[in-house]
């Protein structure tokens, strides 16, 4: 996860166009909610069972988190159709120049899809959009800052105007606040900077694409979470999380309630969306402390992102299988 460049490090547990149809009713799924419990096994995801876990109108917003702009004003205008369209997948990937999210975004790339690179800085994004496009990707950038709403709106517009629509969003960009933190020594203000970014960016930008996802025929939507984030393992007697940065763990446990929000809200609708963990990866956010590599970080997010359209929603995964709330 990458959207601070200058973070002191921290050790977390190992733990072309497309298609965009504007409809006046949004495309359908079976009402309920597939909310999964921390046992539950999903046969679309063979590799995910863990075993030590115990048991409206396009210019309108619907009611409820989905809807709430977050200060961007007026939806992003929709086509009624475009003529003409591939069959190519179009994703973005938030603080995709570096790390966990770059290796997300070259594995996208490599299933054929065309990737937007999000990020803030010009000149780490335009590297990796290079280094992508050597290795055969079609990428393109995508100048985002998660924390502003004026990066955000123009984002949408981008991705819009350039690739034609959107069928994968995949937010990675985090940041720590730094360390040592504990919940008696944290400044208020790192914590509040912490959540702009790791959550509310999350649902700004998530509203923002929300138009073009509801557009696509497959749209899903990954949300990078962080083990650390599970209330059941914070509360799990022997596991000492006492060096993770309090705003970071308190942070993803919020990013997992709003995602199960957004889950809620949209089970009428065919968007699969769910949290990942990419475990405890070398990056410069731990000061490369971590056992794997930002390639095998960044499978989960792939593994969510290519779901087949019966796969799960509402759920918290790793490598490993389901990781409990």
């Amino acid at each position: 996860m990458q959207q601070n460049d200058s973070e002191p490090p921290f050790q977390l547990l190992d733990r072309p166009r497309q298609r965009w149809l504007r409809h006046r009713e949004p495309f359908c799924r079976p009402p309920e909610v597939q909310l999964l419990g921390d046992g539950d096994k999903i046969s679309q995801l063979p590799r995910l069972h863990r075993g030590i876990v115990s048991g409206a109108d396009h210019d309108q917003y619907p009611c409820g988190i989905a809807a709430h702009p977050i200060g961007l004003g007026s939806p992003t205008p929709v086509r009624s159709m475009i003529d003409g369209m591939s069959e190519q997948t179009i994703a973005l990937v938030t603080g995709a120049n570096k790390g966990i999210g770059y290796e997300i975004a070259a594995g996208l790339g490599a299933l054929g899809w065309r990737v937007g690179v999000g990020a803030r800085d010009q000149r780490r994004r335009e590297t990796a959009v290079e280094k992508l496009r050597a290795a055969g990707t079609d990428a393109f950038g995508v100048p985002l800052d998660v924390d502003d709403d004026a990066s955000v709106a123009a984002a949408a517009e981008l991705i819009a105007d350039y690739a034609g629509g959107l069928d994968v969003l995949v937010n990675n960009a985090a940041i720590t606040g730094g360390v040592p933190q504990t919940p008696t020594t944290v400044d208020p203000a790192t914590v509040r900077a912490v959540v702009e970014t790791n959550v509310i960016g999350v649902i700004r930008v998530t509203n923002a694409m929300l138009p073009m996802l509801r557009g696509s025929a497959s749209p899903r939507i990954v949300n990078m979470s962080s083990s650390v984030g599970s209330v059941a393992l914070q509360t799990t007697p022997g596991i000492d999380m006492g060096r993770v940065p309090t705003a970071y763990l308190a942070s993803k446990t919020f990013l997992n309630a709003v995602t199960i929000q957004y889950v809620k809200e949209l089970s009428d609708t065919t968007i699969l969306i769910n949290s990942g963990c990419p475990g405890f990866t070398a990056t410069d956010l731990n000061g490369f402390q971590g056992v794997r590599t930002p390639q095998q970080g960044a499978a989960i997010a792939i593994s969510l992102a290519t779901l087949p359209d019966d796969g799960p929603t509402g759920g918290f995964f790793d490598d490993a299988g389901t990781v409990p709330w």
